[in-house]
């Protein structure tokens, strides 16, 4: 990055203001260099909305919920609406479990 400033007639007014300039160019550098990792992190985080990337069915007819991430599924989708998420939750903690333990692999 170059920055030549000749618009007053003195030499140290001249560098003073070319500084300032550099400066100025440094810090916008920066500052779009963070606005594009904020952005991309935040794409990261919001995905693209396709089904592929659904976390759970809630299967009304056949009476069935689904976890996409874990793959656990029950038949009871009355009960857990109804407050019974203990197979849902231990379910999630085996996985967390297996995950932490250095097994990747989902279910």
């Amino acid at each position: 990055l170059v920055v030549a400033c000749q618009e007053e007639r003195s030499q140290l007014q001249n560098r003073d203001r070319a500084m300032q300039l550099l400066r100025a160019h440094l810090y916008e550098a920066k500052l779009r260099e963070q606005e594009e990792k904020a952005a991309i992190a935040r794409r990261a985080q919001v995905g693209t909305g396709d089904r592929s990337e659904k976390i759970r069915t809630y299967n009304f007819p056949q009476d069935r919920l689904t976890d996409h991430r874990i793959g656990y599924s029950t038949g009871n989708l009355k009960a857990v609406l109804g407050g019974d998420l203990d197979g849902v939750v231990d379910a999630l903690l085996a996985n967390d479990e297996r995950r932490r333990l250095g097994n990747d692999e989902v279910a």
